[in-house]
């Protein structure tokens, strides 16, 4: 069930790092404006929001490969943990864009399907 967990995670923590590409390096590139509906002068004006935000979301991906490294060294509660701080973070952010924001529902969805999945993987491994 961990190594399910696992493949979860590292699906998340992938999103998570596109996220972060998307935000922190093409802000204000014609193709990510489209993909997050924002104008030029927006992206513009929003680039240092947008640049620390994607940090945040590569931060995310980041804790939950640690915890997968952990769990892969034999360090089960320790990656376990991680993963459910990595993953269960990205949940609690997909759920607060998915309330905040209705519209952006489908983007929600993206950003905490994969990390869901992964939390009840990693809980369900620690209780088995």
């Amino acid at each position: 069930m961990l190594i399910a967990a696992s493949v979860f995670a590292a699906l998340a923590a992938l999103v998570h790092v596109y996220i972060f590409v998307l935000e922190s390096l093409r802000w204000t590139a014609p193709s990510t404006r489209k993909t997050f509906g924002t104008s030029e002068a927006d992206a513009l004006a929003t680039k240092d929001l947008a640049f620390n935000q994607g940090f945040y979301n590569l931060f995310l991906g980041v804790v939950a490969v640690a915890g997968i490294i952990a769990l892969a060294a034999g360090a089960k509660s320790v990656g376990a943990a991680l993963i459910l701080a990595g993953a269960g973070s990205m949940v609690l952010a997909g759920l607060v864009l998915l309330i905040s924001s209705p519209s952006k529902a489908r983007a929600a969805l993206v950003q905490l399907a994969f990390p869901a999945i992964a939390v009840v993987l990693t809980i369900l491994g620690l209780a088995l």
